[in-house]
C-alpha cells in the first residue's frame, strides 16, 4: 500500500510540474515500482504493479492525453521496470543488498541505465513515427528523456531499498559512526548549503559536494540516499523557478527545438550535476558502509581471539599449576619406595631371595619415575634451554643404568664405549640430555632379545655423538615416517610383545632438537637399527673446572624436610658416606641450625610449614657467619624446570627432584659443591 501512494504522489508531482513549469525534472514513479518489485514478494509485488498500471493509466486520461500515447506511455514505463527488475535480479540476487558498491555499480551500469536506453529509445521511436521528429529534436527528446529517468531510477529505487533493509535489520541502523545530533545538522547544514546555491544565479554548485560528502562518510547509505533526495527537491525547485547555476547556462538558438520550454532546455547541465551528485555520493557512501563493517568484524573478531587467547592463557596456567601438583604429588610417594629399595639392596645381610625381590622394587619404582617424568615432560611442552656443567661419562652412565640392568636380565651383552676426548667437562641442557639418551638406549634394549647392545659416545671438539645399535628386530621401512608420532606403535596388536606409552621417541627427538641436534636412524627388518644422536656441546677448559669437593674430615650436613620418612632416608645415605648429619623439620628451625654454624651442605626441602625452603635459603644466605655462603642442595618433589629456576633464584646451588637414590643423591651433592665454588670464586674476583 506504501508504494501504491508513494507511486500516486510522483504522479502528482509529475503533473504539477508539467503544468506549471512546463518541465519535469526527474520521473520518480518507475524509481518506485522498481524498487517494490525487487523488496516485496511475487503476489504483492504483482499487485502493487497493477495498482500503479491503473494509476498510470488513469493519470493519462485526465492529462488528456490521445491515442495510443495513452496506453504506449503507461506500456514503456512498465516495460523499463520489468526489464530493469530482470536484470537487477539476475546480477544482484535475491537479496539485492545496495550497501554493497559491486552490486549498487551493477544495479546502475548493467540493470537501471539498459533499462533507461531501450524505454527511451522506444519512446522516441514512437514520436519520429508518428509526431515526425527532426533528428534535432529526436536527440533532445532522447537525452531529456533518459537523464530524467535514468536519476528516477538511480536516486528513487536505491532509496527505498535501502530504507527498507534498515527497518528489516537492526544492525543497518547503527552502521552511522554518527549520533542523531550529528546527522541533524549535517543535514541542516546540506539543506542549507543547496538552498543557497539554487536560490541566486551562481556558479557555486560545487558548494554542494562538501556536507554532502560529509553525510556519506559520517552516515549509512539509506542516510546519503535520503540526502539526495533533499538535494534533488532543493535544486529541483530552484532551477524550475529560475534560479540557480543552471540559468547561468547559454542556451543555443536551435530552430527545431524554438517550441520547447525554456525549462526543458536548460535541463542538460542540471541532469549533469545530478548525476555527478548521485554517482559520487551513494557509492562513496557504500564503500564507507562496507569498510565500517569490515572494521566491526576485524573488532568482533579480534575480540573473540583475544578472549580466546585469554582462556588458552587461563587453562595453560591451570594445567602448569596442575602438572606441578601431580608431579609433587607423585613423586612424594615415589621418594619412599625407590629411597628405602636403594637403601636396602646395599645391605649386606640379605638373603639371596630378598635381595632380587628389592631390586625388582628398586628398579619399579625407577620405571615409575621415568614414566611419570616422561608424561609431565610430554604435556607442559618445551621451556628454554639451559645450560649447566656436566660429565658426558656421568651422564651416560646414569642414563644408560635402567637398561643395563634390564639387559643383564635378558642375557644381553650391553657394551658402553666412551672415547677420551667424550670424558671432560662440557656445559649443556643436562636433564634434557639424560632424558633424551636414556629413552633411545633403552628403546634398543627392549626390542632386543639376542645379540648385543652397544653404545659409543666421541666428541669432535663442537658435536657430541652417541651411536646406539642393537640386534634387535628393527621396524619395516614403511613405518619411518611415524617412527617419531607420539603414541605411535609398530605393532599395536593384543599380541604385541613389547609394551610401551609411545612416548620415548617422539620425546627423545623433542628434547634433541631443543638443543639444536639431530637423530638420524638406519634399521633393517629382523637385523637391528642404529640410531645416531649429534648434539653440539661446548667443552670446559680444565682451568674453568672446579676444584674437587672432597674433604679431610666427615662433612657436616644440615637435612632439612617436614616429612620425617624423607628425613631418615637421607641420613641413611649420608651415613654410608661418613657423613654427620643434623635435621631439622622446617624452614625456621632451619635458619636456627644454621646459626649454630659449621655445615658443609644443607640439604633443604621446598614444601614446608611455617618457612618453606626458598624463604630459609634466602635467610640463611642473609646470616653474618661463614655458613651463609655453604652450599645449599634443593631436594624436593616440586621437580618443573621452573622450579629449579625458582630455587637458583632463591641462592640454592642446585636442584635434585625426588625420589632419590644413593647415585643420584652424590651426583647432585658433588655438582652443588662445584657450583658453590664458583660462586664464591666469582663474589671474590
Amino acid at each position: 500500500m506504501l508504494y501504491v501512494l508513494l507511486f500516486a504522489v510522483c504522479l502528482l508531482l509529475g503533473h504539477w510540474s508539467a503544468s506549471t513549469f512546463q518541465a519535469v525534472i526527474v520521473w520518480p514513479a518507475n524509481g518506485v515500482m522498481l524498487a517494490a518489485l525487487l523488496q516485496l514478494h511475487r503476489r504483492q509485488a504483482v499487485a502493487v504493479l497493477l495498482a500503479c498500471v491503473l494509476l498510470n493509466l488513469g493519470s493519462n486520461v485526465l492529462r488528456g492525453d490521445g491515442l495510443p500515447f495513452l496506453w504506449t506511455n503507461v506500456v514503456l514505463n512498465l516495460g523499463q521496470v520489468l526489464v530493469a527488475g530482470v536484470l537487477a535480479r539476475r546480477l544482484g540476487g535475491a537479496a539485492l543488498d545496495m550497501r554493497r558498491p559491486r552490486r549498487l555499480f551493477a544495479f546502475a551500469l548493467a540493470a537501471a541505465a539498459p533499462a533507461v536506453v531501450l524505454s527511451t529509445t522506444a519512446a522516441v521511436g514512437l514520436g519520429i513515427a508518428l509526431r515526425d521528429y527532426s533528428p534535432t529534436m529526436a536527440i533532445f527528446v532522447w537525452q531529456h528523456m533518459f537523464g530524467m529517468e535514468l536519476l528516477g531510477l538511480l536516486i528513487v529505487t536505491p532509496t527505498l531499498l535501502l530504507l527498507a533493509r534498515t527497518h528489516r535489520f537492526s544492525l543497518d541502523r547503527a552502521a552511522s559512526t554518527a549520533g542523531v545530533p550529528e546527522a541533524a545538522l549535517l543535514f541542516l547544514l546540506l539543506a542549507a548549503v543547496t538552498a543557497w546555491v539554487f536560490s541566486q544565479p551562481s556558479s557555486m554548485a560545487f558548494a554542494v559536494l562538501p556536507p554532502l560528502m560529509l553525510i556519506a562518510f559520517r552516515l549509512s547509505p539509506p542516510w546519503t540516499a535520503l540526502a539526495l533526495i533533499v538535494v534533488t527537491v532543493i535544486s529541483g525547485v530552484g532551477t524550475l523557478t529560475g534560479h540557480g547555476p543552471m540559468m547561468l547556462g547559454a542556451v543555443a538558438d536551435i530552430p527545431d527545438l524554438a517550441g520547447l520550454p525554456l525549462r526543458m532546455r536548460q535541463m542538460g547541465g542540471y541532469y549533469v550535476f545530478l548525476l555527478v551528485t548521485v554517482v559520487t555520493a551513494l557509492p562513496l557512501s557504500t564503500l564507507m558502509s562496507q569498510r565500517r563493517r569490515l572494521v566491526e568484524r576485524l573488532q568482533a573478531r579480534n575480540a573473540v581471539a583475544m578472549e580466546a587467547q585469554a582462556r588458552a592463557e587461563r587453562s595453560d596456567a591451570a594445567k602448569s599449576r596442575f602438572l606441578a601438583l601431580m608431579s609433587h604429588e607423585m613423586r612424594t610417594p615415589l621418594n619412599g619406595i625407590a629411597g628405602y629399595a636403594d637403601l636396602l639392596a646395599r645391605r649386606n645381610d640379605l638373603s639371596p631371595e630378598v635381595l632380587p625381590q628389592v631390586e625388582a622394587i628398586g628398579r619399579s619404582g625407577e620405571a615409575m619415575l621415568m614414566l611419570v617424568e616422561d608424561v609431565l615432560e610430554f604435556s607442559r611442552g618445551g621451556e628454554a634451554i639451559t645450560s649447566e656443567r656436566l660429565i658426558v661419562s656421568d651422564l651416560l652412565h646414569e642414563a644408560a643404568a635402567p637398561a643395563r640392568l634390564n639387559a643383564e636380565a635378558k642375557g644381553l651383552p650391553f657394551i658402553l664405549t666412551i672415547e677420551p676426548e667424550a670424558r671432560g667437562a662440557f656445559t649443556g641442557d643436562r636433564r634434557r640430555l639424560r632424558q633424551a639418551l636414556h629413552h633411545v638406549i633403552s628403546n634398543a634394549v627392549k626390542f632386543t632379545d639376542s645379540g648385543e647392545v652397544r653404545v659409543a659416545a666421541a666428541h669432535d671438539g663442537a658435536i657430541l655423538s652417541v651411536v646406539v645399535s642393537d640386534t634387535g628386530s628393527g621396524f619395516d621401512p614403511a613405518f619411518m615416517p611415524r617412527l617419531f608420532d607420539a603414541f605411535a606403535q609398530s605393532d599395536d596388536s593384543l599380541r604385541r610383545e613389547h609394551m610401551g606409552a609411545g612416548v620415548g621417541l617422539p620425546l627423545a627427538l623433542a628434547q634433541i632438537r631443543r638443543m639444536g641436534g639431530r637423530i638420524d636412524v638406519v634399521s633393517t627388518p629382523g637385523q637391528g637399527s642404529t640410531f645416531s644422536v649429534a648434539v653440539p656441546l661446548s667443552p670446559v677448559s680444565v682451568s674453568e673446572d672446579a676444584p674437587s669437593s672432597e674433604v679431610e674430615r666427615a662433612m657436616r650436613v644440615l637435612i632439612v624436610d617436614d616429612h620425617p620418612v624423607n628425613r631418615e632416608m637421607m641420613r641413611l645415605m649420608l651415613a654410608a658416606a661418613d657423613c654427620e648429619t643434623v635435621e631439622a623439620k622446617d624452614g625456621l628451625e632451619a635458619v636456627e641450625r644454621a646459626r649454630e654454624g659449621g655445615f658443609d651442605l644443607i640439604l633443604m626441602d621446598v614444601r614446608m610449614p611455617h618457612l618453606d625452603g626458598l624463604g630459609a635459603t634466602e635467610r640463611i644466605r642473609a646470616l653474618s657467619s661463614p655458613v651463609a655462603a655453604a652450599p645449599i642442595l634443593a631436594v624436593t618433589a616440586d621437580a618443573m624446570p621452573e622450579d629449579a629456576v625458582r630455587c637458583r633464584n632463591a641462592g640454592m646451588d642446585g636442584h635434585l627432584a625426588k625420589p632419590i637414590t644413593h647415585m643420584r643423591l652424590y651426583a647432585a651433592i658433588d655438582q652443588a659443591m662445584q657450583a658453590a665454588a664458583h660462586r664464591l670464586e666469582k663474589v671474590a674476583a
